[in-house]
């Protein structure tokens, strides 16, 4: 369950990222005691640390006097639990194997790309290649390599179109024998919208009344 919204959950993450060790367990502790019930589980997900890391951010809060808050402390040598991008080396290579075929970009701005995989879509490749990681890691990894989160518009639906998977396989087919052969590939969005011929016709339909 995920009390917060995925652009909230970023921003955590991101200050999580900026802090000192001690300042990120203590952080955990925070949010997970503002959540109440199940907020330990929650955050231990979100932040990518042990439950026991939370448990001794919330220890040292309600124990450690505030002057002693700021006192430096010598961290043992390879201390601290290692990251999932630490212990997983393969990790990235995964990623990117799971969203090449699915990742589209601003013709534009070449420095702006997405992908039309969903975050449970790409935890279900990853699993498919042995790995297992939380929607909160592909967050992760999705900012890691510079993936943007797509605006949404607001289109007329324009209903189920039938093979429609077959048809991106297909399309994924062709795109493989090309790049065999050396061969250049381009990606041109041709969606159809029918936004503004609508809004034509219903000011029309005004003007004429």
């Amino acid at each position: 369950m995920g009390y917060y919204s995925e652009e909230l959950e970023t921003e955590m993450l991101k200050f999580y990222g900026s802090l000192r060790e001690k300042d990120q367990r203590r952080y955990a502790a925070i949010e997970a005691k503002k959540l109440g019930h199940g907020g330990i589980k929650y955050i231990s997900e979100l932040f990518g640390c042990h439950r026991n890391t939370i448990t001794e951010g919330k220890n040292e809060i309600e124990n450690t006097v505030p002057e002693k808050f700021n006192k430096k402390a010598i961290r043992v040598s390879g201390g601290g639990r290692k990251s999932c991008f630490e212990k997983i080396p393969e990790l990235d290579q995964a990623f990117q194997r799971v969203v090449q075929e699915h990742t589209a970009g601003d013709p534009m701005q070449a420095e702006i790309k997405w992908t039309y995989l969903n975050q449970a879509q790409i935890v279900a490749g990853l699993k498919q290649q042995g790995i297992e990681v939380s929607m909160p890691i592909v967050r992760q990894l999705l900012d890691r390599h510079n993936y943007v989160k797509r605006k949404a518009q607001k289109q007329l639906a324009t209903g189920e179109t039938a093979n429609r998977n077959e048809q991106f396989e297909n399309i994924n087919c062709l795109k493989q024998e090309y790049k065999d052969t050396g061969n250049p590939i381009m990606s041109i969005d041709t969606k159809k919208k029918s936004i503004s011929a609508t809004y034509i016709e219903q000011v029309n339909s005004i003007q004429l009344k």
